[in-house]
């Protein structure tokens, strides 16, 4: 008996050993399995066997695709390829594309027009053109878009080709347009409008997010322009923006009512536009005033008048000081906030910084106060157990970023205190440099203990140092090799709790 049991128990391992190879799996599972893979591995994946050429193949893979090489790695040699593509695997399947100058042609647009009928986001990058395609002969676009993105080109004039799409955009609800800030080298550098906002905005009436980004030539006119269309705008968006100084706040605030969030950072605010506005009239729940060099007073004047505000982004102010946070907890609505951004303020303290997280912490999603000398490891412990909900923190003294400290950060007790007190953690940054931080070879116990009581956390970045190995090391023993990062390429910010993070993100 005990053979002929042994005999069939082999047998069965035998079979499952057999049933247990990914050649025996069903082709949902295969195709499910692809699904997490770039679309440049699918062409490897085609050569395998006739199987898996099918399967790589099939139209639900290419539901969102990318034909930038240096974003996605496709390369597309011509645009006939591309005809191919769309009529063979694209389809109506295809939701989202994004395409680099040279692949925005005539025949391009008017085949996802015509072949590919649930197309709703497109990205055209026009950055590197020094000139375009002749599109007098363009009589077809994706008329269902509900968000497009415009990489403009500082040299390239876009009227022509804006003029034959506008009928098309109607039902358009976000916008990006994308300019050219990045490669100006000089701050006073003249720009040119290269898009015409003003006729632009006649045609899309419906839009909800506008997100106008690095645009060296906008100014407030063009806001006003904008918003005399755009009625249904719920959040606008002008980072990078230098020329833009507040003064048409009043119009815009009139016209786009429903309002709610407004991000500004780096534009050229001036403090008497700002403190001439009714805030307390408006609908304001998120703001992003990082780099506008506000005062102090016409700070307290903002945020004591803004009724609810949930998201703020102040941080690189010199004016935010005690007396600002101390008037804005004394006299303003801070009950609604859920994340805070003051990184860089250096004339805060920490006395009423605590102050703020014992009334507040509780509520808080996310809070960023690094590049404030000030704040050690002291302070963190002392607050931490007043932040149970939070999932994302930015502390520590990045190299570089503002003076340097002399006390050294017990990364080990910080670390026991995160996992303690914050379980909820998501995206976290200790950015203190090598030569402040205190650990020794038995810190691995504590990266165990934030590892696994925070087991939400997707990023953990820190300074490039010794200390940042050790705590790699410990993340890739546990196989999640993708936790931890370093400052010089990644940094840790809220813009994941805005309402509107996934209609402003763009590539």
């Amino acid at each position: 008996m005990e053979k002929v049991a042994c005999s069939m128990f082999s047998e069965r391992r035998l079979r499952t050993k057999q049933i247990q190879t990914i050649d025996k799996l069903p082709d949902k599972v295969i195709l499910k399995i692809f699904s997490y893979l770039p679309h440049k591995d699918y062409g490897c994946l085609s050569r395998v066997c006739k199987k898996w050429r099918r399967i790589s193949s099939d139209s639900r893979l290419w539901t969102n695709v990318s034909l930038r090489p240096h974003v996605s790695g496709l390369h597309v040699t011509n645009y006939e390829s591309l005809l191919a593509l769309i009529s063979i695997r694209f389809g109506p399947s295809l939701k989202s594309i994004e395409l680099p100058i040279e692949l925005i042609t005539n025949n391009v647009l008017h085949e996802l027009a015509t072949k590919c009928s649930n197309l709703t986001t497109m990205l055209l990058d026009f950055s590197t053109a020094m000139q375009l395609h002749d599109f007098s002969r363009l009589h077809k676009f994706p008329s269902k878009l509900r968000s497009l993105c415009i990489c403009l080109s500082d040299v390239i004039f876009m009227d022509g080709f804006m003029r034959k799409i506008y009928s098309f955009l109607t039902s358009l609800e976000v916008l990006h347009l994308i300019g050219t800030y990045e490669h100006v080298e000089e701050e006073d550098e003249e720009g040119y409008d290269v898009i015409n906002i003003h006729k632009l905005k006649q045609a899309v009436p419906h839009l909800r997010v506008v997100n106008l980004y690095g645009i060296t030539f906008l100014d407030d006119s063009h806001v006003e322009s904008l918003s005399s269309m755009c009625v249904l705008l719920e959040c606008l968006a002008l980072n990078f923006c230098s020329k833009f100084t507040g003064s048409v706040f009043d119009v815009l605030f009139s016209r786009c009512t429903k309002l709610k969030s407004l991000l500004l950072q780096q534009t050229g605010l001036k403090d008497e536009h700002v403190m001439l506005v009714e805030w307390n009239q408006t609908h304001i729940q998120e703001l992003d005033i990082t780099g506008t060099d506000l005062s102090s007073e016409c700070l307290i004047i903002l945020l004591t008048r803004i009724p609810a505000l949930r998201y703020l982004s102040a941080g690189q102010q010199d004016g935010f000081t005690d007396e600002v946070l101390c008037t804005w907890l004394d006299k303003g609505n801070c009950k609604s906030i859920i994340a805070l951004d003051l990184d860089g303020n250096e004339s805060l303290t920490g006395e009423i910084l605590k102050l703020f997280i014992q009334r507040h912490g509780v509520c808080l999603r996310g809070l960023v106060l690094s590049g404030i000398s000030s704040l050690n490891d002291q302070f963190w412990l002392s607050v931490l157990r007043f932040l149970p909900k939070l999932r994302i923190l930015s502390m520590g003294t990045p190299l570089g970023c503002c003076k340097k400290i002399q006390q050294k950060i017990h990364t080990d007790t910080l670390l026991y205190s995160l996992a303690n007190n914050c379980p909820l953690l998501e995206r976290l940054e200790i950015g203190w440099d090598d030569l402040n931080l205190m650990y020794s070879d038995r810190s691995s116990k504590a990266v165990d203990a934030l590892r696994v009581r925070c087991l939400r956390l997707r990023c953990l970045t820190l300074s490039d140092n010794d200390y940042c190995e050790l705590v790699k090391a410990n993340y890739e023993r546990a196989e999640r090799p993708s936790v931890v990062r370093t400052t010089t390429s990644y940094r840790v910010n809220l813009v994941y709790l805005l309402m509107y993070y996934s209609d402003l993100m763009f590539n």
